[in-house]
């Protein structure tokens, strides 16, 4: 399965990154560590499985992982950043927790730096945006574990401080074994 989707932003985020690392959070396998090492960055990525931090490093040995979970202290600190990437890794988390990562990724950011990131859609429903025991709205017991999806109004409410919009489409990946849809979003940090 292919999922180019950084392809078309990689100028954005050569603009962006002012000679400073881009930080990767939930790097998963690397495969979106590999495309912008591949376009010259260097990636500081974060991922909570051990499993997942040491395919990574097989598949990316120039980049920088960190087994972490994304809630611990990030290994950048505050305006340390012109980039941050997150794709599929702010979904399993209360929201007051998702406005604490969001706050905290615009944190590390420079001014004017930009956080592109990728949401489970509520049209998701080949993975778990439907059919499963509710936690609260749109948020769900997953076989076992939580996970959050999202509507437009979500993502703006998500957004709605501190935050430009650069781009903002719903769309489907063919990422899995099924087609996925997500949300992507790219926005850049207002001061």
């Amino acid at each position: 399965m292919t999922d180019p989707w950084l392809k078309r932003w990689l100028p954005l985020v050569a603009a962006r990154t002012g000679g400073q690392p881009v930080l990767e959070l939930g790097c998963g396998g690397g495969r979106d560590t590999a495309a912008l090492v591949e376009a010259g960055h260097h990636v500081v990525a974060v991922e909570l499985l051990a499993e997942a931090v040491a395919r990574a490093k097989m598949r990316v040995p120039s980049a920088e992982f960190h087994c972490q979970d994304i809630r611990a202290p990030f290994p950048v600190g505050d305006g340390d950043t012109g980039v941050v990437l997150a794709s599929l890794s702010l979904n399993y988390f209360s929201w007051p927790e998702t406005i604490v990562l969001v706050e905290r990724i615009r944190q590390v950011l420079q001014p004017d730096g930009v956080l592109l990131c990728r949401f489970n859609s509520t049209n998701d429903h080949h993975f778990g945006a439907s059919g499963h025991p509710p936690i609260a709205e749109n948020y769900y017991l997953v076989d076992g574990e939580p996970k959050r999806f999202f509507d437009r109004a979500a993502v703006d409410r998500l957004f709605a401080s501190g935050w430009s919009t650069l781009g903002i489409e719903e769309r489907m990946i063919d990422r899995y074994d099924h087609p996925k849809a997500v949300w992507e979003v790219v926005l850049a940090r207002n001061d």
